[in-house]
């Protein structure tokens, strides 16, 4: 197993010992125990733990609450409350700050290890999700890198399908040397695929570039793709059944 780093923010001595304790034989490495909130800050933008545990209620404040947003506003790290509060004002605060489990004093060192490793889980499962998200988005600044880096030579021209071409420097699309005159939502579709030849544009990937995410749907790319297809001269788009379309390369 990884031996995971935890900043331990608790102000009662006894409480963080015996956290250390129990975490240590559970296989954690604590690199730091805190009284209060502002050593908290400093251990943290030191070492940047795995997670951290956070006692709400530090000398009798809400300053538990306060580092936790800190925490959530400027570091990408899951945190965890300890807590022996039921009051349902403060919980609902907490709440707010969306942490990634809860551990109730006195704690059980079975129930703690398990906390810990929901909330590592969760952390490292909404990253990946984030990755992918931002992996699959296209923008112009990437199609139009992509678009560059296919021209010919030192010209603005990109030969696809058979026949066809686009130049990049007027934004035009041509067959056999004539211009195909597209509305600009056509012309953005076909660009898009042209930046991405051989590479299947999702629908989702297709609404985030034309429509901006301006609520289209499924349908609204497959009639564009429908009024597109009868302006171009052959059949270049291609079907992936259920997921979207392609050009051959």
């Amino acid at each position: 197993m990884e031996k995971h780093t935890i900043v331990i923010v608790e102000d009662d001595e006894i409480t963080a010992l015996n956290l250390k304790l129990s975490l240590q034989k559970h296989g954690y490495e604590i690199i730091a125990m805190c009284d209060n909130a502002a050593k908290a800050r400093e251990k943290i933008d030191r070492y940047k733990p795995n997670i951290i545990i956070i006692d709400i209620s530090l000398q009798e404040s809400n300053d538990g609450i306060e580092l936790a947003k800190t925490i959530r506003e400027n570091y990408s790290i899951p945190f965890i409350y300890l807590t022996s509060h039921s009051d349902d004002d403060i919980i609902a605060q907490a709440i707010k700050t969306e942490p990634y489990g809860y551990i109730v004093k006195p704690f059980d060192p079975s129930s703690l290890h398990a906390t810990i490793q929901m909330a590592i889980f969760k952390f490292d499962v909404e990253n990946q999700r984030s990755e992918e998200i931002d992996a699959s988005k296209i923008d112009d600044q990437s199609i139009e890198k992509l678009l560059y880096a296919k021209r010919e030579a030192d010209k603005p021209i990109i030969p696809f399908g058979d026949s066809y071409h686009i130049d990049i420097s007027k934004d035009e699309i041509f067959y056999k040397n004539e211009r195909v005159k597209l509305t600009k939502k056509e012309n953005a579709i076909l660009r898009l695929l042209i930046a991405k030849i051989g590479n299947v544009i999702s629908f989702d990937q297709a609404i985030d570039y034309v429509w901006k995410d301006r609520g289209a749907t499924e349908n609204s790319i497959r009639t564009l793709v429908w009024r597109l297809r009868s302006k171009l001269p052959t059949d270049i788009i291609k079907n992936a059944s259920g997921i979207g379309y392609y050009i051959e390369e």
